[in-house]
């Protein structure tokens, strides 16, 4: 399903192939020979996604462009099954497996590999030809790569890149304090927006 969203229609190339229950919407262009699986949904919420030529989305992924990070995807890369990619940049002939969660302002490198349920966290650079192992989390620029159980090592990394400034735009709070009193209700309002969109 294509949607036109804030005035913007996803640009295809005729040769891509987009399965019925996939959703393309908004500012979303994909290059020539690419494919789009079932259940796929392409979204440019507040920002553009651009994926290249001879890519394959596979089925139930979702890839997400901001306002302060577009999603860019280079060419002949691998989006696997339930993936999830905002607001990142992946370079050509990258391969990010099922499950695996890339996020806002990561960049992922040529020829990279982030494995099943692997995770790159926020303004993360992962370099060419890195791997990311089955359920490891890479985090700093650049990656430092680390199993799920070294919390303590992951948030001494992750804490300073600042991920309610990153991905909100606001300071994070005081201990005992939330940011999602602040924050939800004006993401509620963008994402309201879609009740305009127009099905193509």
């Amino acid at each position: 399903m294509l949607i036109e969203h804030n005035s913007k229609r996803p640009r295809i190339d005729p040769s891509v192939r987009i399965a019925p229950t996939a959703v393309i919407c908004g500012d979303v262009t994909i290059g020539a020979g690419t494919s789009v699986g079932f259940g796929a949904v392409l979204t440019a919420e507040t920002g553009p996604i651009v994926v290249g030529r001879h890519c394959v989305t596979m089925e139930n992924a979702v890839l997400r462009g901001t306002r302060r990070h577009p999603l860019t995807v280079g060419d002949t890369v691998l989006v696997g099954p339930r993936a999830y990619l905002t607001g990142c940049s992946v370079e050509d002939n990258a391969f990010i497996a099922t499950g695996a969660a890339v996020f806002n302002g990561a960049v992922i490198g040529t020829r990279a590999e982030v494995r099943i349920n692997g995770t790159v966290h926020i303004r993360t650079r992962l370099e060419a030809d890195a791997t990311v192992p089955i359920g490891w989390i890479a985090v700093g620029d650049p990656a430092v790569i680390l199993p799920p159980d070294r919390h303590d090592d992951i948030w001494a990394v992750q804490e300073p890149l600042d991920f309610p400034k990153t991905v909100f735009g606001v300071d994070r709070p005081a201990p005992g304090e939330s940011l999602m009193p602040d924050v939800m209700p004006r993401y509620a309002a963008v994402l309201a927006r879609h009740k305009d969109d127009e099905v193509l």
